[in-house]
């Protein structure tokens, strides 16, 4: 996947001359639209403008800015968090999300990352098939427990999920 530009099928009430949604790396100009889509997701802000080069969008083409959906990671020294990863409701179902996940997968071999980690309270039947398993808390190495995301802004009935990068996983 690893410098490809993936895309997905539009929706069935699309334009059929629409070209569909692009995946490619956040720009600063995204931001207020990443966060729209997060809090539409009931999911945190915090840290997503620091990390804000490592997220990845889904762009409505023709439509500057105009955003199907996010996902992103924060690094650690050798671990990362894949975090905020949310298709707007009008685009589920056309596996963007999928595409996203695979993407910070990439993202995070690219950047030889040696775990990623991620909470969730909604999608731990998800994201097994990306090769990702339910850890103990107490299983997560500190320079991800370390993480804002991780310390105060996921709750503590989250989920913790973990999967190798590289050789383990998919």
């Amino acid at each position: 996947m690893s410098g490809a530009r993936a895309v997905a099928k539009a929706p069935a009430d699309t334009p059929r001359s629409a070209e569909p949604p692009a995946i490619r790396p956040a720009v600063a100009a995204d931001l207020p639209a990443i966060e729209r889509l997060l809090r539409a997701a009931n999911l945190p802000l915090v840290g997503v403008a620091d990390s804000l080069d490592t997220f990845f969008v889904v762009e409505l083409a023709g439509e500057d800015h105009a955003l199907a959906g996010v996902g992103g990671l924060e690094l650690g020294r050798i671990n990362a968090l894949v975090r905020s990863v949310v298709v707007g409701a009008d685009w589920r179902g056309h596996g963007l999300g999928r595409a996203l996940v695979q993407r910070l997968i990439a993202a995070a071999e690219q950047r030889q990352v040696r775990t990623l980690y991620l909470l969730t309270t909604t999608a731990e039947h998800y994201f097994p098939e990306f090769g990702f398993s339910v850890v103990s808390r107490d299983d997560v190495p500190a320079d991800i427990r370390e993480s804002e995301e991780f310390r105060t802004a996921c709750p503590a009935s989250a989920i913790v999920m973990a999967r190798s990068v590289g050789s383990g996983g998919e």
